[in-house]
């Protein structure tokens, strides 16, 4: 753990790539004592330095080029990675198509019908085995494109660390498993993450990506249904009519709503303003501002001060980026994203 957040302290203190343009100040940190951990590392922000020189602007372009036709598409390849991630690790097994005799995570509950984004890493892919052939994994164009997509939202930029290996294998019941329900408590939020290795903290500040992006409205009824989601000093009952109304058609299950209604395209605060006022969207959401608990206390530290939650956005991604690695001769290159090769 040390490792990874001296790794992050570290990376905040170099200059960020030309594709990831600078947003953040300088961090106070001592580059000497982290210097060990970062060195163990087994990824660089140089990996593809020559191997594959144009692998980070082949990956810029493709997501400038979906998040232009559809704003919505940042959300999606930013959640791919989430959900990636939190099935033993950032090793692509979420791209991986079901065939005969195996069963992928695609159809895990809190994916299906839901992910999308796969036909943008699917070109981003096939770019990159025409420039480069059998050399930047998956994995990579996923944490990649993560960070591409917030930056072009409007959020911070950060250097990725690359050299992650592809899987050879998925699994459905892991995915039912470990990521987070809609309608979680945060007591099982928190466990959640720290079952993967990561903070409260840190699911604090990569909640805030529900700044972005859309929800049907199944995922969001238990915020409608029941008197101990209508009561309370925090309860914004204008806000919750509304979704009634709006997920009360026949065709209900299939209607979205913004996560943020004041900015939905847009990376920023906004996201803990609306907790404040009651406006989360998900449980999952209003639960972080429920009670008097420590979560209450970062929220609204991240909705009086943006780059606080930036610089510790930041820093959970590069921590949720190193889970889990396949490194070395560890898995493979997949030429196609959606199987082993």
């Amino acid at each position: 753990m040390r490792m990874v957040l001296c790794l992050a302290l570290f990376l905040a203190m170099l200059e960020l790539s030309a594709v990831a343009l600078s947003k953040a100040p300088a961090i106070a940190s001592s580059q000497e004592e982290c210097a060990d951990d970062y060195n163990a590392s087994p990824l660089s922000t140089a990996f593809y330095e020559n191997t594959c020189p144009e692998a980070e602007a082949i990956i810029f372009s493709w997501v400038d080029r979906a998040v232009s036709e559809d704003p919505r598409m940042a959300a999606s390849l930013l959640r791919l990675h989430f959900h990636d991630c939190f099935v033993n690790g950032c090793d692509a097994s979420v791209l991986l198509d079901d065939i005969e005799g195996f069963v992928g995570e695609k159809t895990a509950g809190p994916n299906l019908n839901s992910l999308r984004g796969f036909e943008v890493i699917d070109a981003i892919k096939s770019d990159l085995e025409t420039v480069c052939p059998r050399t930047v994994s998956c994995a990579d164009i996923l944490a990649s494109a993560a960070r591409d997509s917030v930056l072009l939202s409007g959020g911070p930029g950060w250097d990725v660390l690359m050299g992650r290996r592809d899987s050879l294998g998925a699994s459905k019941a892991v995915a039912n498993n470990n990521i987070p329900a809609p309608n979680s408590t945060v007591e099982i939020l928190v466990a959640k993450f720290q079952n993967v290795g990561l903070t409260l903290r840190d699911m604090v500040a990569l909640s805030g990506a529900h700044t972005m992006g859309k929800a049907r409205c199944p995922t969001f009824r238990s915020r409608l249904v029941g008197s101990a989601h209508l009561t309370g000093p925090k309860v914004n009952l204008n806000f919750l009519q509304s979704l009634q109304q709006l997920c009360s058609g026949p065709n209900s299950n299939s209607t979205l709503a913004d996560l943020d209604l004041a900015t939905p395209a847009t990376f920023d605060n906004q996201y803990y303003v609306n907790l404040i006022s009651g406006e989360g969207l998900l449980q999952s959401d209003q639960v972080l501002f429920a009670g008097d608990g420590p979560t209450r206390q970062i929220v609204e530290s991240y909705a009086e001060d943006p780059m606080t939650f930036f610089e510790d956005f930041k820093r959970s991604m590069v921590r949720m980026g190193s889970l889990g690695l396949l490194t070395g001769k560890q898995g493979e290159i997949r030429r196609n994203c959606r199987s082993v090769n």
